[in-house]
């Protein structure tokens, strides 16, 4: 309990004012007419002509030749299409790759139903495994006109898994005898478990509870030999794959530390893989202090050409006790409830879950609600009602997004689970629209310290608010690296955010941002020329239609400009 009333305190420092700055933002409404091209200014006049359109569709085939098209994920394409600008969903997915949808068909139906981010989890399968996903999901992105970004998520030096051998779950009877055992074998035994850590019962005694991924079965140790433990089924249900297993005594958490490190050889060896085939975000497990995130994205960052974001995972006593600091030193933020509830009593998960969204969206970092959302799924075709509800509260708290873990890796109904997500976070996204929820918004941290930053981040503040007030359909943001896309994002407005960016690896970190399209295209120094491109160009692909407004937000700073210039707001009318 000590934990929580902890974290309530925390919450409450870092909500503070943003100091009043002074500063002129350039700010213009532009509505472009349908008829009276001699009402626009002369620069708009050449947009409308029939030259510029056969000069828009020659540009629409190179790029298609080039492979790049608009770089819109045709998924989105196809929702804006049959939905419209508000209909598109905002909360994003992420779906954990395994063998019950490692195909090439059935990636593709993941990412038909929705997926963002395809996760693979290196504590499980080969590298050769784990390369063959990486380039199929690769593929479709090139061939099909997917945008689905591959996150890699590290073993840790995890002393706590074991293993019954099974490719997938096994049921756990009430009263039923199981070995745990360090010894190391080929395959699987009946009622035996192999440790991955010699010493995994050193400390424990009989009368312990041995509990299974938080709950999902337990046991009592009624006799040790030499390093193994022989218990008994005292609470009957599912034994994963290389689940995780604590001790408890008389109710409470056996505590051990063992100072083994964040990350393994097994690893380092694991990210070297992932930097070399490309991957989009790197997943840490067990961290317990924000200098390990750091050292690995120094790491990366040397190692990469590319922009690989680093994601820290809270999932133990320790990082939730360092979690702000984690918070700013990492990229985002995974909230990795199963492990989370063994370190922790059940009935803190919701509030600790909401103070960290909370302050990830304080501090502009994407958060991850992850582990047990549809866990009935693993077996059954239709999830309970309290499942869909918890769904439905991480979407009400504005989770960037939602993942999916042994419910797509190894069960059979991975497809219906994404549509699930797809159905209930839609559908609290519209309630939080209707009931004008973002006024719970207010009083966000001032997170720039330049004035450059904070003037981005108050441009960003006041076009949600334009947004939201003036009904437009969209925002559309044209940016290099992510930022201000970011920073809209971090305001949770009613219309979706289409950033605009020559970046595959912005485009790639953009896909974990709430509410947020990212659409790859060249851009040029001129702005309007951009602006004026990206817009014919949708319009040419039929998803906007005459009368549709658009909130245009500026985030590219050429070099011979002063370096707010580009940062600006505008409103343009589509005809």
């Amino acid at each position: 309990m000590a934990v929580a009333s902890d974290l309530v305190l925390s919450r409450g420092l870092i909500i503070t004012k943003n100091p009043s700055i002074s500063f002129k933002s350039h700010v213009s409404v532009t509505p472009i007419l349908s008829k009276g091209c001699q009402k626009l200014k002369p620069k708009y006049c050449h947009l409308r002509t029939k030259a510029h359109a056969a000069e828009v569709q020659v540009l629409i085939d190179q790029e298609n030749k080039h492979g790049l098209s608009l770089g819109f994920d045709a998924v989105s394409e196809g929702e804006l299409r049959e939905k419209g600008f508000l209909g598109l969903r905002k909360t994003k997915m992420v779906c954990t790759i395994g063998p019950a949808c490692c195909s090439m068909e059935d990636l593709e139906k993941l990412a038909m139903g929705g997926m963002n981010v395809a996760r693979l989890n290196m504590c499980h399968n080969t590298r050769e495994w784990h390369l063959d996903v990486i380039r199929k999901i690769k593929q479709l992105n090139h061939e099909k006109l997917f945008c689905i970004s591959v996150m890699i998520d590290t073993e840790g030096s995890q002393i706590h898994v074991v293993d019954h051998g099974e490719p997938n779950s096994v049921k756990v009877e009430e009263d039923s005898i199981w070995l745990f055992t360090a010894i190391k074998f080929e395959g699987s035994r009946p009622f035996t478990v192999k440790a991955n850590y010699a010493g995994f019962s050193e400390g424990i005694e009989v009368g312990d509870e041995l509990v299974i991924d938080g709950g999902m079965a337990s046991f009592e140790v009624i006799e040790k030999v030499g390093n193994d433990l022989r218990c008994k089924c005292t609470d009957p249900g599912v034994f994963l794959p290389r689940a995780k297993l604590s001790f408890r005594r008389n109710g409470i958490l056996v505590e051990r530390n063992h100072g083994l490190p964040t990350l393994s050889k097994k690893d380092w060896d694991d990210i070297e893989f992932g930097i070399a085939e490309g991957v989009d975000f790197i997943a840490m497990s067990f961290v317990c202090d924000a200098d390990s995130v750091r050292h690995l994205k120094k790491y990366v960052s040397g190692k990469s050409s590319r922009s690989i974001k680093v994601l820290a995972k809270i999932e133990n006593l320790e990082s939730l006790q360092k979690f702000e600091e984690i918070v700013e030193a990492s990229d985002g933020i995974m909230v990795a409830r199963g492990d989370l509830g063994v370190d922790i009593p059940l009935e803190q998960i919701p509030t600790v879950q909401e103070i960290i969204i909370h302050v990830c969206r304080q501090l502009n970092k994407p958060v991850i609600v992850a582990s047990q959302l549809l866990e009935s799924m693993v077996e059954y075709p239709t999830p309970t009602r309290a499942e869909v509800a918890d769904v439905s509260e991480a979407v009400r708290q504005y989770a960037d997004a939602l993942m999916l873990s042994g419910e797509s890796a190894i069960g059979p109904f991975g497809q219906k689970a994404v549509s699930v997500l797809q159905m209930a976070s839609s559908r609290m996204e519209l309630w939080s629209r209707e009931e004008n929820r973002q006024s719970a918004l207010c009083g966000q941290r001032q997170l720039g310290e330049s004035l450059h930053d904070r003037i981005a981040e108050q441009i960003c503040n006041c076009a949600v608010d334009m947004a939201n007030n003036l009904g437009v359909d969209a925002i559309f943001v044209y940016t290099k690296h992510g930022h201000m896309a970011s920073l809209l994002s971090r305001n949770r407005p009613n219309p979706p955010i289409f950033a605009f960016t020559n970046d595959d690896s912005t485009r790639m970190a953009l896909n974990l941002q709430w509410g947020v399209i990212p659409v790859l295209v060249n851009l040029s120094d001129d702005m309007e020329t951009n602006i004026a491109k990206t817009i014919d160009l949708i319009k040419m692909k039929g998803m906007v239609k005459y009368g549709d407004a658009v909130l245009v937000v500026l985030d590219l700073t050429p070099a011979h400009v002063t370096s707010t210039a580009f940062q600006s707001i505008q409103v343009k009318t589509i005809v």
